[in-house]
């Protein structure tokens, strides 16, 4: 049987000394932790003998997660390199970007970002349907269908895909529960953690989903 597996990981700790809500804004980037959480993440693909001959690398455009990448690619491409093939490269998609909202750029609890101001108390009506921005349903569609076409470009492949933390859960949700929806306060995606989703080539169901957290003990 032909399986594909998607190992989708959330970037790792961003360096945010104001606490602001950066969702889709440029210039933010990894801590110095962030950048080790991405190296250990890497470190833990390029060491398995079930991963580490992942076939491709994705991401999201924005900074973090492409720093995520790059660090992956550094630990898998010396790998690589000693089987004799070709470097890995980058390729970037709009489809596992953050989602948009509404507080972007504010620090939330505080200032204009703060919940009881009447211009915010009008945004957050549903916690479960979020009112302030991307709807969980468009972010877990976006991401079905870049894993669908993935699927079928990378048949018996593994590869990765460097995204965020609202997108990976609400894909995971959709495919474990029917529906994206979901309590934000639940999520089970550590920075820097894969959520490995298995397909089937020849029907494109889900076969298996896993999760570990290789950045745990990063300080």
């Amino acid at each position: 049987m032909s399986a594909t597996t998607i190992h989708f990981v959330r970037h790792g700790k961003v360096y945010n000394p104001d606490h602001l809500l950066y969702e889709r804004l440029p210039d933010f980037h990894l801590s110095d932790r962030g950048l080790r959480m991405a190296q250990a993440t890497g470190a833990y693909l390029a060491a398995n003998p079930q991963t580490n001959t992942i076939a491709a690398v994705y991401s999201s455009p924005l900074d973090r997660t492409r720093e995520t990448a790059g660090a992956i690619l550094d630990a898998l491409n010396p790998v690589r390199a000693e089987r004799g093939e070709a470097p890995l490269e980058l390729v970037t998609d709009e489809r596992v970007i953050e989602a948009s909202n509404e507080f972007r750029g504010k620090r939330i609890g505080y200032g204009a970002g703060a919940l009881w101001r009447p211009e915010n108390l009008k945004l957050i009506r549903n916690l479960y349907k979020p009112t302030w921005g991307e709807s969980y349903r468009h972010i877990a569609e976006r991401m079905s269908a870049f894993a669908r076409e993935k699927v079928a470009q990378h048949p018996g492949q593994q590869i990765v895909v460097v995204s965020h933390e609202s997108p990976i859960w609400s894909y995971r949700h959709m495919l474990e529960t029917g529906h994206p929806e979901h309590w934000m306060f639940l999520r089970h995606t550590a920075l820097a953690s894969v959520t490995s989703v298995t397909y089937d080539n020849q029907n494109g169901r889900v076969m298996s989903i896993t999760y570990v957290d290789p950045a745990a003990d990063v300080e």
